[in-house]
C-alpha cells in the first residue's frame, strides 16, 4: 500500500513539474509570438476589390499600410484606383499629402513630445492603413475610422506615434483604419470660375474621404471588419472633417457614429470666397481662362505659395464684409452640390439625425503657457491684467464664473483654459441633442501630463494617445507610467464601446448620461473620471460675449 501510494505522489509530482514546464513554454512562446514581426508571401494576404494585398502580423495584429483607395488627377475629383495583379506589398506607409513646412520642428520641446513621422510627400497620397486582429474569418468587426488632424492644411494618417491602430485594434476586437487625402491647395482650391470641368474642385479633399469611405464599406469585410458597423472619428481637423462629412450627401449611408474630438466646425468656407482665392491664385501665376489646364503642370511649391498668398488678401476682405468661419482659405465649400448648406449652421444636418455622436475638447488645448515662457509662473494679479484687456468690466463676472466653474484652477489656468473649441463644442451638441434623434455624449479631457515639468498641461492633441491605449507607445507626450496606462484602458474602451453600439459606457466609468441642453451631462476624463453638468455654462455665457476668431 505504501508503495503504491508513493507511486502515485511520485507521479502526481512528475504531472505538476511537466505541466509546470508546459505553461512555462507557452507563456514563453506567447511572449515570443507577440514580440515576433511576421511577413511573408503566405502571411497576412487577402483580397481586395483591385487585388490581392499582402500585409504582416503583429503583436497579434494584421497591418496593411498604403492601400490605394482611389486616384486622382490634379484638382479632379478622385475615382477608382487601378488594378493589380498579384500580391501588392502593403507593408509601408505611403505618400503623404505634399503641405507646407511644420512649424513646431524648430520647437525641441514640442519636437519631443510630438514625436512626428511626416513621412514622404506625394500627389498620388489617397491611401489607407489597416489594423485587425483577423482576417478572412467572417467575423464582423466594428470599424473606427480616423481622420487625421492639421485642419485641411496639414498631417497625415501616420503623424503621431498616437494614431497607431495596432493597441486599440488588439484590445478591442475593433478594425482600425486611418488615411491620407489631399490637402490646402491640392484639396480644396476652387477653380469652378473656370468652367464645369473644375466645378469639384474646391472640394476633392472631402470627396477623397468619401471615396475612401465607400472602399472601406466595399473592402473592410476582407480584413474583418463590419462594413454596416462604421465610426468615423477625429481630432482637431479631423473632428471638423467628421462634422461636415455628417452633412454631405454622398458620404450619407458609409458611417453609422462619429466622433468629433477638438473640431466641432459649425461654418466652413462660402463659394464666393472660397472661388475668389481660386481666381487670385490663377491670376498670381500668370495664367487665363484659356489657358487654365497649363495649371496641372505648375510646381506644387509655386501654386502654394500663390494660395497661400491669396488667402491672406482675400480674408482681409472677407473681415471687411462680415463672414467668418471657423477656418478661412483651406477647407471644404459650401457650394449646393457637394457641400448643399454648413455643416451645422442653423440646425444639425438632417441626414445625420439618427447617427450617435460622442463630442468632446481638452481643458487648455492651445496652452498658453505652453508657448509663452512667461506665463508659466504668471501670478493672480498679472493674469487678471490680461484678463481685463479683453473682458473690461466683466473681468469680475469671469473671474466669478471661472472660480465656480474650476474651484481648483491655478493662476495660469485663467489664460490656459479653453475658449475656442469647448464653445463650438457645446453648441454642435445642443444643435445634435435638438433634433431629438439619435443620443449625443459629452466629454472633457482634463488629465495633465507631467512631461517637462508639466509644460504641456491638458493640451490640443493630449486624448489622443488615450483614446488608442497608446500612453505607453507616446510616453514622451503622456509620460507613460501606470496612471496614465490606467485612464488609457478606461478611454479607449468607452471609444470601443461606443463604436460597437452606440454608447461609451464602461463598467470602469461612473454611468455617462447623454448630453441634453437642459442637464449639460459631460464626462469628466482624469486619474477620477466623473460626471458634471453644466460646470461652465455661467462661464460660457460670458464667453460667448467675446468671441474667439478661427484659424
Amino acid at each position: 500500500m505504501k508503495r503504491y501510494t508513493l507511486s502515485v505522489v511520485i507521479f502526481i509530482f512528475l504531472f505538476f513539474v511537466s505541466c509546470s514546464e508546459i505553461l512555462t513554454a507557452s507563456k514563453q512562446s506567447r511572449k515570443d509570438e507577440i514580440n515576433k514581426v511576421l511577413a511573408s508571401s503566405e502571411i497576412a494576404i487577402t483580397q481586395t476589390e483591385s487585388g490581392k494585398v499582402g500585409g504582416y502580423f503583429f503583436n497579434g495584429v494584421y497591418i496593411y499600410k498604403g492601400i490605394p483607395y482611389a486616384k486622382a488627377e490634379r484638382f479632379m475629383p478622385p475615382v477608382a484606383p487601378d488594378k493589380w495583379s498579384g500580391v501588392r506589398s502593403s507593408r509601408a506607409y505611403g505618400p503623404t499629402c505634399p503641405q507646407g513646412k511644420r512649424i513646431g520642428w524648430y520647437s525641441d520641446e514640442q519636437a519631443f513630445a510630438f514625436n512626428w513621422d511626416d513621412g514622404y510627400p506625394g500627389e498620388d497620397c489617397l491611401r489607407v492603413n489597416i489594423w485587425s486582429k483577423g482576417i478572412n474569418d467572417g467575423k464582423k468587426r466594428p470599424v473606427m475610422v480616423w481622420l487625421h488632424g492639421g485642419g485641411y492644411s496639414a498631417g497625415s494618417g501616420q503623424e503621431l506615434p498616437s494614431y497607431d491602430g495596432t493597441n486599440l485594434a488588439r484590445k478591442g476586437d475593433v478594425v482600425v483604419v486611418s488615411l491620407n487625402h489631399r490637402l490646402n491647395v491640392l484639396g480644396f482650391l476652387d477653380l469652378s470660375a473656370y468652367g464645369q470641368k473644375y466645378a469639384k474642385s474646391g472640394n476633392v479633399g472631402l470627396l477623397d474621404i468619401v471615396a475612401s469611405l465607400k472602399w472601406i464599406k466595399k473592402n473592410i469585410a476582407s480584413f474583418g471588419g463590419d462594413p454596416s458597423n462604421i465610426t468615423i472619428f477625429g481630432q482637431s481637423g479631423g473632428g471638423g472633417k467628421v462634422s461636415t462629412l455628417l452633412n454631405t450627401p454622398s458620404a450619407q449611408g458609409f458611417f453609422q457614429k462619429a466622433i468629433v474630438e477638438s473640431g466641432s466646425m459649425l461654418r466652413t468656407m462660402e463659394a464666393k470666397y472660397s472661388r475668389r482665392i481660386g481666381t487670385r491664385v490663377v491670376e498670381k501665376l500668370g495664367l487665363n481662362p484659356s489657358r487654365i489646364d497649363e495649371i496641372q503642370k505648375v510646381p506644387y511649391e509655386k501654386i502654394l505659395a500663390a494660395g497661400e498668398a491669396a488667402i491672406v488678401e482675400v480674408r482681409k476682405e472677407a473681415d471687411k464684409e462680415g463672414f467668418s468661419s471657423f477656418i478661412f482659405g483651406w477647407a471644404p465649400t459650401v457650394d449646393g452640390d457637394v457641400l448643399p448648406c454648413q455643416p451645422f449652421d442653423p440646425q444639425a444636418p438632417e441626414q445625420a439625425k439618427d447617427i450617435p455622436m460622442l463630442i468632446g475638447t481638452t481643458k487648455h488645448e492651445f496652452t498658453t503657457s505652453t508657448y509663452v515662457p512667461e506665463f508659466r509662473d504668471i501670478t493672480k494679479d498679472q493674469a487678471i491684467s490680461i484678463l481685463k484687456k479683453k473682458y473690461g468690466d466683466r473681468t469680475d463676472e469671469f473671474l466669478k464664473a471661472f472660480e465656480k466653474a474650476y474651484p481648483d484652477y491655478q493662476p495660469k489656468d485663467l489664460i490656459d483654459v479653453d475658449f475656442i473649441f469647448r464653445p463650438s463644442a457645446v453648441a454642435q451638441a445642443n444643435l445634435k441633442a435638438a433634433q431629438q434623434g439619435a443620443p449625443v455624449y459629452m466629454y472633457l479631457f482634463t488629465w495633465e501630463s507631467p512631461i517637462l515639468n508639466g509644460l504641456f498641461r491638458s493640451t490640443h492633441c493630449m486624448e489622443i494617445p488615450f483614446v488608442f491605449n497608446n500612453a505607453q507607445l507616446h510616453a514622451t507626450m503622456t509620460g507613460g507610467g501606470e496612471e496614465a496606462q490606467k485612464l488609457a484602458t478606461i478611454m479607449s474602451s468607452a471609444w470601443v464601446n461606443f463604436a460597437r453600439t452606440g454608447n461609451p459606457n464602461t463598467d470602469d466609468l461612473p454611468n455617462w448620461e447623454p448630453y441634453t441642453p437642459e442637464k449639460g451631462a459631460t464626462m469628466f476624463f482624469n486619474n477620477k473620471c466623473e460626471m458634471k453638468y453644466h460646470h461652465d455654462k455661467e462661464l460660457l455665457d460670458i464667453v460667448m460675449n467675446y468671441p474667439v476668431r478661427g484659424f
